[in-house]
């Protein structure tokens, strides 16, 4: 294949995937889509524990979407990779790595509750890594769906222009079809087999006020971001699909707009339409700003534009231990190519690593290929060293690309195996899932010698324990679920630490000044140099590095200090005596205990924000449990016969809310919590 044939496949590539809140249908819509495409030749039910790609134990059981699963399958001659994340907001970092290497997005509402608090979240990191997207309203059958309040909710929470191209045919039971706004035709799903569709042109009579007013809508949306579409509209033109269709496309593309469907992916209406979308109004990874990093020695700034014939640029994903103990890792190519036996350099690390099969991913399936290239997903072993974020290139052209985020736990339980035998295999078994999951981390407690595993969420550590349990086939007992403090300084403070050693072969003297101030909340720690202060620069970099360290410590009770801003105001050092970094990084702890000692020290707790919603007549309750918890109402919202509190509390104090709302609300409130920032309790 050569440079031309190659960049004409990158044109012909999507690399989407499928976000929403929990419980909006996402897996439900992945299974159609999945049917639809002939990747598949049942259709997996997410509530009878079939769904393809939910297929760990726990997913089956639970009903939800724990990790994220990648296929791949042909639509209108086009090759589209898709990933199926979580929604849940204690997997939300599956979202985040997934979006960080996503072209495009298919965001899932569910048409009865519209805007949820995690499709915000998961829209709001869409809009960090500026990921076009189309919107599918789903269940669009079930009793209280409402497609314009729906709508209207996605419009006042999000800043880009939201304009449906569909307009549904009857609502609840009688859901039968679409309008496509752009064509002015009805298309009906009757059957059970979502891939015959009834074709009809024109609109049903009842609904001609309402389509004509929905299609003005979007004419007129369209051409208030387009100029040329703007003076033929205000000229009085009529504006028709070829006028229209790449104008949309031109403007999802840049984010501005999003355009919005809907249907019922469980009773099979609407999922063709979807995949149309996903051709004509997401990007080809040619179409998408080629991928900037820095040069791991000079730091100079890199581009690689998406070209198959260009040097190798791929980034890490994810990291999966497969059942025989191997890894896998899941790679996005964006520049280059490379086929099994490949030797590709891991520029994070600074090592070598060798490829030895490279696969096509359909969930759990793999199906083996020589040659991975630019535009592609696929899954990977042979390389020891590469973990999440790590990326790899060409020796000749090394790149480091921004590495993925991590969120720092807040809840821990102390974990045991059942017999003293099983110790080994417990901390191999939680060394392999830490491997995979960055949000999971793994400790023995200095005092006690206990186990302590640290996750997002009492979910989380729940469903590690599970795996724990029944993949890895290791009996264990868990403790309660505690949270995890953090300290910081209550005043500025002013200190010295210093690191001396006289003895006859050695003379060591460094003396480090630091000044310590409380930062506003959720700033962490920083620290830097204060102007004016001489030393050679690997000393200073070992002084800035010692105070962060040292910082991650603490002065209490050894857990971290944040929201702390740390300056180094001295290094002093004695004429015949000898001062190296690791003396500088001994000064720098000690200036850190006695700064932090003077600056009043104190705990912090994590608090939690938390979205509770519940009918009207038990929000009086629901409020008074709030409050019982230590919780703090920030706003109260009305959607129709529905009530939003809006609140933060203490994420210990939030331990068995689930039950108690449920209790509360006779089964009909939902909560989410997601962590907000540390505070002084």
């Amino acid at each position: 294949m050569g440079d031309k044939g190659g960049k004409q496949r990158l044109e012909r590539i999507r690399n989407i995937g499928i976000i929403a809140h929990i419980d909006a249908g996402k897996t439900t819509v992945t299974e159609r889509v999945l049917y639809v495409t002939g990747r598949t030749y049942k259709m997996g039910e997410v509530h009878d524990g079939e769904a393809v790609m939910d297929y760990l134990v726990q997913e089956q059981e639970r009903g939800i979407t724990i990790t994220s699963a990648v296929t791949s399958f042909s639509w209108r001659n086009t090759e589209i990779h898709l990933i199926d994340t979580p929604g849940h907001v204690d997997f939300t970092v599956e979202v985040e790595r997934c979006l960080r290497v996503l072209d495009g997005a298919v965001v899932v509402f569910d048409g009865v509750h519209g805007v949820e608090p995690q499709s915000e979240t998961v829209w709001h990191q869409a809009d960090r890594y500026r990921v076009p997207r189309i919107a599918f309203i789903n269940k669009m059958d079930r009793v209280g769906a409402d497609f314009e309040a729906s709508l209207h909710s996605m419009r006042s929470r999000f800043s880009q222009k939201v304009v449906p191209i569909q307009w549904p045919v009857g609502a609840e039971s009688s859901f039968a079809g679409v309008v496509d706004l752009l064509r002015l035709r009805t298309l009906r799903w009757t059957g059970d087999d979502p891939r015959e569709t009834a074709v009809e042109d024109g609109v049903p009579a009842d609904l001609k006020d309402a389509v004509s007013a929905a299609r003005e809508d979007l004419v007129s949306g369209v051409a208030e971001l387009d100029d040329a579409l703007a003076d033929r509209y205000l000229a009085g033109e009529s504006l028709g699909p070829d006028d229209l269709a790449p104008a949309i496309r031109r403007l999802a593309l840049q984010g501005r707009l999003v355009p919005v469907l809907c249907g019922s992916a469980l009773r099979n209406k609407g999922i063709p339409p979807i995949l149309d979308a996903v051709v004509d109004f997401l990007p080809a990874p040619s179409e998408v700003e080629p991928i900037r990093g820095v040069h791991p020695k000079t730091g100079a700034p890199e581009v690689r534009p998406h070209d198959p014939s260009g040097p190798l640029c791929a980034l890490a994903f994810k990291v999966q231990v497969l059942e025989e103990g191997r890894r896998m890792t899941y790679l996005r190519l964006y520049s280059g190519r490379f086929d099994e036996k490949a030797e590709v350099f891991n520029a994070t690390r600074g090592v070598r690593e060798k490829v030895s099969r490279i696969f096509w991913m359909h969930a759990k399936e793999r199906k083996r290929v020589e040659v991975a290239q630019a535009g592609e997903i696929v899954g990977v072993l042979g390389l020891k060293a590469t973990g999440t974020g790590d990326t790899l290139c060409d020796p000749a052209h090394p790149v480091v690309l921004e590495p993925i985020g991590a969120y720092d736990p807040v809840i821990s339980v102390a974990i045991e195996p059942e017999s003293r035998a099983d110790k080994e295999r417990l901390d191999q078994t939680l060394q392999r899932i830490a491997d995979e999951d960055p949000t999971f981390r793994v400790r023995e407690d200095p005092e006690t010698g206990q186990t302590v595993m640290s996750g997002m969420g009492e979910l989380h550590l729940d469903v590690v324990a599970d795996r724990v349990r029944r993949d890895f086939g290791v009996p264990v007992r868990t403790g309660r679920p505690q949270v995890v403090y953090a300290e910081t300084v209550t005043r500025p403070a002013e200190a010295a630490g210093a690191c001396e050693i006289q003895a006859e072969d050695a003379k060591v003297f460094v003396r480090l000044v630091l000044s310590v101030e409380p930062a506003e909340r959720g700033a962490g720690a920083s620290c830097e140099v204060a102007p004016g202060v001489v030393a050679p620069a690997a000393l200073l970099d070992a002084a800035r590095a010692g105070v962060l360290e040292s910082l991650r410590g603490g002065v209490l009770h050894g857990w971290p200090l944040t929201d702390v801003r740390a300056v180094v105001k001295a290094l002093e050092q004695r004429e015949g005596f000898a001062c190296d970094e690791t003396a500088v990084k001994i000064a720098a702890m000690n200036a850190v205990k006695n700064a932090c000692e003077a600056a009043g020290a104190a705990r912090m707790a994590p608090i939690g924000a938390i979205e509770v919603i519940c009918p009207a007549e038990f929000m009086g309750e629901v409020l008074g449990s709030l409050q019982a918890r230590h919780g703090v109402i920030e706003a109260l919202e009305d959607r129709d016969v529905i009530k939003v509190i809006r609140a933060t509390a203490p994420i210990e104090r939030m331990f068995g809310y689930a039950t108690e709302l449920r209790s509360l609300t006779q089964g009909r409130g939902t909560f989410s919590m997601r962590f907000a920032r540390y505070d002084v309790e």
